[in-house]
């Protein structure tokens, strides 16, 4: 849930302020994309990897002004927004939104970008860190994949089915198949996979999104002489793999304790948490 101001447009108003009418095309059809990023000492983690993000988002969907979409720009905004929130010291959640503008039917009356900013504060998790997370298969609806698949857009419905069974049998994360059966991630991170001494994860080709924090602990694993490999992942491979863990920019790495009866060692991940904390956050 937003903290008590969000940033609209430019704007800095109530978080329950009326923002948008029926006409919306981020409500009507899903016509935007977002960026969570994480708040810590004083900073957006991975800032540049965002934005790196965003701005491709936004151009493959056609979205004019993406350029000023900037270091600048975000990290100006955040600022003073949680300055609003009187949270500047704290760490919290940004969500940064942006979508397409005006009315029109499927054909837009304009290209020009919307944003939004809103803070939050970090949810606690129903799982002790330490403990590792138990998950699940999510089985019901598949994900499609193809030329957007990979981008962190308005269009939500698999995840929010995918959230309804993870908080109907309370698993702390439950992991999406492709449209093929293979793995693709899970509902709020990506996956990767170590079994045989070699990390796995979903190839962008699976239809997972394309992850900040995945690609932060590509780098760093093969910093550490782990090689990794970006593959099609049958999730019959979770039956015999020796670690799983989660990847995302607000959460970092999460150890996978347990799928059904099999447990998990969490040594690589341990590892990748204690190299994040040291890790060079300017880099790439």
């Amino acid at each position: 849930m937003s903290l008590q101001y969000i940033n609209f447009d430019g704007q800095i108003i109530a978080a329950d302020s009326p923002v948008a009418t029926v006409d919306n095309r981020a409500f009507r059809y899903g016509d935007g994309l977002f960026e969570t990023m994480l708040w810590k000492d004083g900073d957006i983690r991975f800032l540049d990897f965002h934005i790196q993000r965003l701005q491709k988002g936004m151009e493959l969907l056609q979205i004019e002004e993406y350029t000023k979409f900037d270091r600048f720009f975000i990290r100006s905004k955040v600022d003073e927004l949680a300055r609003k929130n009187n949270v500047i010291g704290q760490q919290f959640r940004v969500r940064f939104s942006v979508f397409r503008a005006g009315a029109g039917l499927y054909s837009p009356e304009t290209n020009r970008p919307v944003f939004c900013v809103q803070l939050s504060r970090m949810p606690a998790t129903l799982r002790d860190k330490k403990m590792g997370l138990i998950i699940d298969l999510y089985t019901d609806v598949k994900k499609p994949f193809g030329d957007l698949s990979h981008l962190k857009s308005n269009n939500a419905l698999v995840y929010v089915l995918a959230g309804v069974h993870k908080k109907r049998y309370a698993f702390d994360e439950v992991f999406i198949l492709n449209q093929m059966g293979f793995l693709c991630e899970a509902l709020t991170s990506n996956i990767f996979v170590y079994f045989e001494k070699v990390l796995y994860t979903p190839a962008l080709s699976e239809g997972c999104i394309e992850g900040v924090m995945r690609r932060v602990v590509m780098d760093m694993a093969n910093d550490e002489g782990v090689p990794v490999v970006e593959a099609q992942i049958s999730p019959e491979i979770m039956k015999q793999a020796d670690e799983i863990f989660c990847t995302n920019a607000t959460q970092g790495v999460q150890w996978v304790m347990g799928y059904k009866q099999k447990r998990y060692f969490n040594k690589i991940s341990r590892i990748l948490q204690e190299k994040l904390l040291t890790w060079n956050y300017n880099e790439g």
